[in-house]
């Protein structure tokens, strides 16, 4: 695909991710940021398409679903092949908002209809950005949990003269910051890093709910829907969990 940023030839597999990013703009900071060696980066522009209620001809002519379908070249549907896969992992990093969440959850509802067999292989992730940049001084620190940022402020001490900034989305975090949260290589596999989050069956079942609920919901139910990923939190029978 004309928008992939793939990774340099000759790396083994398995030490390869594909980035699928919201957005051309947040995806050209990731292109700076990645290290070619272990990162390929496609872009998306705009919301994907739900394919949960559409028709497989209509989802395969949408140019992102093309474009995904290409860049991973394993495949769809009982044709996929896991051992043609062109990355060992492929990870979802969208916005830490409500339109970062509908887009993580149709990409869900997109990998289990078509490509299945990556999601239960575990081959599927979310990417986690940072919510907080916390600066006391020369000190900085990310923190990707409002838990984690009070902890980071408690361990800091009242006299810390602290600015505190909080990211609305991708678009907001220069190369070098993503470089340094998103794309920070690990230890001790150097390919892969803390912050790339396993999507299980469970978490798709879950997506799969929720589109089920936007698009046959009542408003009322969508707007509680909506206002709960908002918080973070999980709605079960109308108890909040």
């Amino acid at each position: 695909p004309g928008k992939l940023a793939d990774v340099a030839k000759g790396r083994p597999t398995e030490e390869t991710t594909l980035y699928i990013v919201e957005g051309d703009s947040a995806g050209g900071s990731c292109k700076q940021a990645r290290n070619r060696n272990y990162h390929a980066i496609l872009p998306l522009r705009g919301k994907i398409l739900n394919t949960q209620r559409t028709r497989l001809n209509r989802v395969l002519a949408n140019t992102e679903v093309k474009a995904i379908i290409a860049a991973i070249g394993a495949g769809i549907g009982s044709d996929f092949d896991l051992e043609k896969m062109r990355y060992g992992r492929v990870a979802i990093l969208v916005d830490a908002d409500v339109d970062g969440d509908h887009i993580k959850t149709l990409l869900y509802t997109l990998f289990w209809r078509l490509m299945r067999p990556m999601v239960e292989a575990g081959r599927l992730y979310v990417a986690r950005a940072p919510l907080y940049l916390l600066r006391d001084g020369k000190v900085s620190r990310y923190a990707y949990t409002d838990a984690e940022r009070d902890r980071i402020l408690k361990s800091w001490g009242k006299n810390a003269k602290v600015t505190i900034q909080r990211y609305k989305g991708l678009g907001e975090m220069n190369p070098s910051q993503l470089r340094e949260t998103v794309f920070k290589l690990g230890d001790p596999d150097p390919w892969f890093n803390e912050h790339l989050v396993r999507v299980t069956v469970n978490d798709v079942h879950e997506a799969n709910r929720a589109v089920a609920l936007w698009m046959g919901g009542s408003p009322g139910q969508r707007r509680e829907h909506l206002m709960a990923y908002w918080d973070g939190e999980i709605i079960e029978n109308g108890q909040r969990a």
